[in-house]
């Protein structure tokens, strides 16, 4: 099936058109509310965290939880090591403003925003992500979406509603994804990684900066969610400690690399 046509609009419609796509209409905009105000409660419910990680456990893709701090430091890692300079590498290779991208992903979903880790999101806002972002890997948020019961049943429905043109933010992530090929890929992997997990991830090409070594250990340490909780675990544990490595730690520590 030939993609919509409105999944090119990122490189075809002038900048305001693609701001008042990304914004939406009434229907969007109030989903867009519910879903913040969802995620603003799931940060005051510790319960439903431990809840996320120990159904992840029996699952066997979390060996031990690590501490809230920790998850917290770890995905500001994920950030700053992996997710943010890997976007500004993709979307200069694209000559696409990686500052006005960012702004379109917030007016399109802002809570996709406040929380890297996506431990805090509902199942939706997960998907969402998963599917405004040509991602680096989408393994990550596969294993991630099985939280939920019917997360990846989810996944795989709105995905195929992307490719259709029925998903009812097909307009607003339009105006965000410039790949008109990404669902329909992202789509055959998801019904490949339901079928055996182990199969080779969507892995996105054309990153020039695997060539550090530094990066390159970054991305295999963040690639899997079983990789990124055992970075978390072998992070100090207490808000101070951890603020101050913040401050001093600035390149992705390689003797805490994954295998």
């Amino acid at each position: 099936m030939t993609a919509p046509a409105a999944t090119t609009a990122r490189k075809t419609a002038p900048p305001w058109r693609l701001v008042a796509a990304a914004i939406g209409g009434p229907a969007q905009i109030g989903g867009k509310l519910r879903r913040l105000a969802r995620t603003a409660r799931l940060w005051t419910d510790r319960a439903e965290l431990q809840r996320r990680l120990a159904w992840l456990e029996r699952r066997g893709l979390v060996s031990r939880a690590p501490g809230t701090w920790q998850l917290l430091f770890g995905g500001l890692d994920m950030l700053r090591f992996v997710i943010e300079p890997a976007a500004r590498d993709y979307y200069a290779q694209q000559g696409i403003s990686f500052g006005f991208h960012q702004l379109l992903r917030v007016l399109d979903d802002p809570v996709s925003m406040i929380d890297p880790t996506g431990f805090l999101s509902d199942r939706d806002t997960i998907i969402g992500h998963v599917m405004q972002v040509v991602h680096l890997n989408p393994v990550y948020d596969l294993q991630l979406l099985q939280m939920f019961p019917d997360g990846l049943d989810e996944l795989e429905r709105q995905a195929a509603a992307m490719v259709d043109g029925t998903h009812p933010r097909h307009r607003t992530i339009g105006a965000i994804v410039e790949d008109p090929s990404y669902h329909a890929r992202l789509l055959d992997y998801v019904r490949r990684y339901r079928r055996d997990p182990e199969t080779p991830p969507l892995v996105r090409q054309g990153q020039t900066l695997r060539a550090d070594p530094a990066f390159a250990a970054a991305e295999r340490t963040f690639a899997t969610l079983p990789g990124f909780i055992a970075y978390c675990n072998r992070l100090p544990d207490g808000f101070a400690t951890l603020a101050r490595r913040v401050r001093r730690v600035r390149a992705f520590p390689i003797e805490l690399a994954g295998a």
